[in-house]
């Protein structure tokens, strides 16, 4: 799908649904602020979120200190939700209403942080690209937390395909820019009662990349 496309499928998604009731919905982003947590960074470190759609993890990380927040994703209508929702909160975060695969940083990274974007990319060269803007917006040593369908999760997401993987697929396409420092399975329960099995990785930037 170009550009476009996805865009107009996004923002009607967002126009249209109660996203608090679609499958990717968490009031509270427990597994991503666990790993945030866990790498130990100031607070004041950069961190972006890349597909934040109207997801709360900007809400949480405001919440326990952080002070360099970037939310990215295709769909204006997801940011400006968010926007409206944190209120006068949302002027200390950065906004950027940008296609992932055209993304270009103004700025590095101390942690890039994607949950369900990057199985979004079903085409080679766009996953490729994707690995390397991820590696050229981080710092050296930054690091990658990603969860994508696994091999056990959904084969389509909100009508699209998506790309599963096994955690050996995952660490082989990253190995190139990135060490993987963990892996592991875990399964969302969806808000209407469902389950989706999630692979989670941490991956860490390899220093001379």
């Amino acid at each position: 799908m170009e550009t476009l496309e996805i865009k107009k499928h996004w923002e009607n998604v967002y126009n249209t649904k109660d996203t608090t009731k679609v499958n990717w919905h968490q009031p509270i982003p427990e597994t991503s602020l666990r790993l945030i947590n866990e790498l130990n960074i100031s607070k004041t470190d950069k961190i972006i979120e890349v597909g934040a759609g109207d997801s709360f993890l900007g809400d949480h990380l405001l919440e326990k200190g952080y002070t360099e927040i970037t939310l990215l994703d295709i769909s204006e209508k997801a940011l400006n939700d968010v926007k409206f929702r944190l209120g006068e909160k949302a002027t200390t975060i950065t906004f950027s209403n940008t296609d992932i695969i055209h993304f270009v940083p103004e700025t590095k990274y101390t942690i890039w942080h994607d949950r369900a974007v990057f199985h979004f990319l079903t085409n080679k060269a766009d996953a490729t690209n994707y690995i390397k803007t991820a590696s050229n917006s981080l710092i050296p040593e930054g690091f990658l937390i990603i969860g994508t369908f696994s091999n056990n999760g959904p084969d389509k997401c909100s009508g699209l395909n998506v790309q599963q993987y096994s955690e050996k697929e995952l660490t082989d396409i990253f190995k190139i820019h990135f060490t993987k420092i963990k892996c592991f399975s875990e399964n969302h329960k969806t808000p209407s009662g469902g389950s989706q099995n999630f692979l989670f990785c941490v991956f860490q930037r390899n220093k001379n990349q």
